[in-house]
């Protein structure tokens, strides 16, 4: 057993320091990105925020209404072969969509025949686990990667600089970072696991750009000023899951509570989604994540604008032309004090 002493920081835990600017305007703010993926080679452009593979929010309306402002979406990994093949032959298709999977053998053999039906349309793939830090991780990237050298992978999730390297020499192009931030995620109530959100975006942004690799931080935010922060300690992918829920675009079902329209949202690993998945939770483990109803937010449309919003504002306060600019122009103000001087240790 060790203990570490440094500090670690989560998003509630800053500000972004204000800075002289000569920007007059939001508007002269671009916060699109051009990327070229590690392995794939393949070219990206668009804004970097990506809806989760959750079953809510992955959803195809959600794609489609979300490729309007140029962003992202990790599809959820329920669909079936036919249904997916339907979508990526549309000719309105989002570029940016990602296919998600697991790492079992069905979830495999599933990927190799829809990506043979469909060919090039399938160019991004999510590999998504709970626990980034198995060898069984490990060898399915491997696998993957010898056997589809073309395609753009984003696999996590991990939350420390040296797993984040191992990743992206193993053939990832974009690491997924995060271990329990979510809003309907309990894995640190449940396991004790986790690691704090900002200090893991720094630690993972660092290790990767150092070997031309990228990170998506995965949870946490619940704000527009959170996604800021975390592109300004040096994310080039944002996934969000909870501020995209509750809209007409995702694939929760409409209930009312009191008169007042709700939606259901739930974590992936919930006792909610492992019996509407896998027959209930297996007798080895516990659920690591809740249910949760949130008030109905009508079309997804005024969230995005609103998200963006909020982030070229924060570029206007930095003097951040462009989002690239924005992690060199970042200085955080710690908010809150350690835990040793808020009890009087000090």
């Amino acid at each position: 057993m060790r203990i570490e002493q440094d500090l670690k920081l989560d998003f509630k835990d800053v500000l972004i320091r204000p800075k002289r600017s000569t920007l007059t305007s939001r508007s002269e703010v671009d916060i699109s990105r051009d990327f070229v993926f590690l392995h794939s080679q393949r070219k990206y452009h668009g804004i970097p925020v990506i809806a989760a593979n959750m079953d809510a929010t992955g959803t195809f309306e959600m794609a489609r209404a979300l490729a309007a402002h140029q962003l992202c979406v990790a599809l959820h990994k329920h669909y079936g072969e036919a249904e997916l093949l339907a979508f990526f032959a549309e000719a309105a298709s989002p570029p940016n969509s990602f296919y998600s999977m697991g790492i079992t053998a069905p979830d495999y053999d599933k990927f190799r025949r829809v990506k043979e039906a469909a060919g090039d349309a399938i160019q991004n793939v999510c590999v998504d686990v709970a626990n980034g830090y198995t060898k069984a991780f490990i060898s399915f990237i491997h696998k993957l990667r010898a056997a589809y050298p073309e395609i753009t992978i984003m696999a996590g999730n991990v939350v420390t600089g040296e797993m984040t390297e191992e990743l992206i020499l193993d053939g990832v192009d974009v690491v997924k970072v995060g271990i329990g931030p979510g809003s309907v995620c309990t894995t640190r109530r449940m396991s004790g696991v986790g690691y704090p959100q900002l200090s893991a975006i720094i630690e993972c942004a660092d290790a990767a750009h150092g070997l031309h690799g990228l990170i998506c931080a995965d949870g946490g935010c619940t704000s527009p000023g959170d996604l800021a922060k975390a592109f300004g300690a040096g994310a080039d992918f944002v996934m969000l899951g909870g501020m995209l829920a509750g809209h007409d675009e995702c694939g929760g079902e409409i209930v009312e509570q009191d008169g007042v329209r709700k939606m259901h949202f739930y974590g992936m690993s919930s006792r909610e989604a492992m019996d509407k998945y896998a027959g209930g939770v297996a007798g080895y483990r516990a659920a690591e994540g809740k249910d949760v109803l949130l008030d109905y937010r009508g079309p997804v449309e005024h969230t995005a604008q609103e998200i963006l919003g909020g982030v070229r504002s924060a570029c206007t306060y930095v003097g951040a032309r462009t989002l690239k600019e924005l992690s060199k122009r970042t200085t955080f103000v710690r908010v809150t004090q350690q835990l040793n001087e808020v009890f009087g240790q000090a």
